[in-house]
């Protein structure tokens, strides 16, 4: 999918953050594997070591890899070959691993999409990817009884959250369950997966084919920078390559270790940095199918993770959350957030939270986006500096650039990010003018993945997000960062919480507005001038928001991110 100038002299990238590795760091050489492979090599290393921990149950390496051979075996069985799209609709459950590895083993594809996607996104995922095969949750059935009869589906599995639980809270699953939902029918291409794993588990072991490196592997979805949705292709690559990266850069990090995989599979960084990576590492994923923000200090509780990553809304909700008095977090060794920008009043609070739970760690940030396999930079341990997203992990190179000249601005100032790396995708699947327009030639003679988000990076290689492009508000022709504002706003005593967005103006093209969300001790008593006034002594005029909205809460998205698109077209008044 990429065009290659193999004619063009590369020149040698500045790489600013380098003194931070070693030279094998830098050159690693990615080995011709597949995903499979990789979690392969942890099950000769260390059998009896846990690989997955669901609900209380724990999957060593050895029942794990027992369980995706046979699951291979069964998809073999029913003609699923090397490139074929096979739809995984599945919450954070053992299952979808399984289905993904064993998928993975015969060179197929899997779509990782959101299991509860409406019923015109699942008719959408399944034409846009020509998937002839599909593995959903049983209780989704109703969402596709309509169409997909039509579809010429050759097979459709249906899976229980229960299959993987132990026998009690199995019972109890099933019983809370009852008349719930409509369940699927007889028909002979529906199966439910217990009855798939079964007829695989007695079919003959299938040859072993070498899948290598640039083998296609996983579809992840992205709005790119057009906004519209996108099926991003994966190949093995990017997995093994970004397993590395966070296994050098999280140095602390050791076999037996765990991540709280709260962020969903169809996500990059659910999918690569909380399941892959710890599988490929000897460590533990630790499934969260359900994830309730109001007792995530019970879930620390019973999992005692060692690595969690999340977006700033989930760090907000432990903070908050008060079910477990003398909650001990001696046990986390990173707190990582990703997938927004984390404020300063939020990571000082976070901070403070930990220190006053025994916790050494200080929470980081990271950031990436799916066409990179999420994860291209990563703050960590001493290699932190406040506010910043890190330097890139070994091997990758970001440079800032202006986006009408393509030329490199100095450090410090903002421009659009771009990323080169081996851990790019390799298109959008049948979309090849937008594939050209995210994947771009410079004239240093490297492709450059275009991120459409605003950045800066200082001289020592340590990279500052500040919100995509399309966030920026351009008000009398001066360029406005909504970061900015809101980072100045969070910093009054009074506000636990702000965003701001463009609005139209007349005359000024956009103006910024605020909307606000008070601390618990201010609401009902708090003057909406005494902001208005704060920014006029922290912001540049031009700056300082035309309007203040105050919220009980923000809209978010299904990832837990604010929904910038819900504010804009918001016209209501205080809460």
């Amino acid at each position: 999918m990429w065009i290659f100038d193999l004619f063009r002299k590369k020149k040698k990238l500045d790489r600013p953050w380098k003194k931070f590795y070693t030279n094998d760091d830098l050159n690693y050489k990615i080995p011709d594997i597949s995903m499979y492979d990789q979690v392969y090599d942890s099950f000769i290393k260390y059998p009896r070591g846990v690989a997955i921990k669901y609900m209380g149950k724990n999957f060593n390496y050895k029942n794990i890899i027992t369980k995706i051979d046979n699951m291979a075996k069964y998809f073999n069985s029913i003609g699923i070959k090397k490139g074929d799209i096979v739809t995984i609709m599945l919450p954070n459950i053992p299952e979808v691993l399984i289905s993904l590895y064993a998928l993975n083993k015969i060179g197929a594809i899997a779509n990782m999409t959101h299991p509860l996607s409406a019923q015109e996104e699942i008719k959408e995922t399944l034409t846009s990817t020509l998937s002839k095969f599909l593995i959903i949750y049983d209780a989704r059935y109703s969402k596709i009884e309509k169409f997909i009869d039509n579809m010429n589906m050759e097979k459709v599995i249906f899976v229980s959250p229960s299959n993987s639980l132990n026998i009690i809270k199995k019972v109890l699953f099933n019983i809370s369950n009852i008349g719930k939902f409509k369940h699927y029918p007889k028909k002979d291409n529906f199966i439910s997966y217990k009855k798939a794993y079964n007829i695989g588990k007695n079919l003959p072991n299938i040859e072993k084919v070498h899948y290598g490196k640039n083998t296609p592997a996983v579809i992840l979805h992205s709005g790119g920078t057009s906004g519209k949705a996108k099926n991003v292709v994966i190949q093995n690559r990017a997995f093994i390559f970004a397993a590395k990266g966070e296994e050098i850069d999280l140095i602390r990090l050791e076999q037996g270790d765990s991540a709280l995989a709260i962020m969903p599979n169809f996500h990059g960084f659910g999918l690569s940095v909380l399941m892959h990576t710890p599988l490929a590492l000897g460590c533990s994923t630790i499934l969260v199918p359900r994830f309730n923000a109001k007792k995530f200090d019970i879930l620390f509780k019973k999992t005692k993770p060692t690595c969690v990553l999340g977006v700033p809304t989930l760090f907000e909700a432990l903070i908050n959350s008060k079910n477990v008095r003398k909650l001990d977090l001696s046990f986390l060794k990173y707190v990582v957030s990703g997938g927004d920008l984390l404020s300063k009043s939020l990571e000082d609070r976070v901070n403070k939270y930990l220190k006053n739970h025994n916790s050494s760690a200080k929470i980081t940030q990271g950031y990436g986006l799916s066409e990179a396999l999420a994860c291209v930079t990563l703050a960590h341990d001493d290699v932190n500096k406040s506010g910043s997203v890190g330097i890139p992990l070994a091997g990758n190179h970001v440079k800032i650039i202006d986006p009408a000249t393509r030329k490199t601005v100095r450090y410090g100032a903002v421009g659009e990010i771009v990323i080169n790396s081996k851990a790019l995708m390799m298109g959008y699947l049948n979309d090849e003018a937008e594939t050209n327009e995210a994947l771009q030639i410079h004239n240093d003679g490297h492709i450059w993945l275009h991120t459409g988000d605003l950045g800066c990076m200082d001289n020592e290689g340590f990279l500052y997000y500040k919100g995509r492009i399309k966030r920026m508000i351009i008000t009398s022709g001066y360029n406005v960062y909504p970061s900015h504002i809101e980072e100045v706003i969070e910093s009054h005593p009074a506000v636990l919480q702000c965003t701001v967005v463009g609005v139209p103006h007349p005359y000024k093209q956009e103006v910024p507005k605020a909307f606000i969300v008070l601390k618990s001790g201010y609401i009902g008593i708090f003057e909406k001038s005494e902001i208005k006034k704060y920014c006029e002594e922290h912001l540049a005029k031009y700056m300082v928001p035309k309007e203040f909205v105050i919220r009980r809460k923000l809209p978010k998205t299904k990832l837990g991110k604010v929904d910038f698109n819900k504010l804009k077209s918001d016209v209501g008044e205080d809460d």
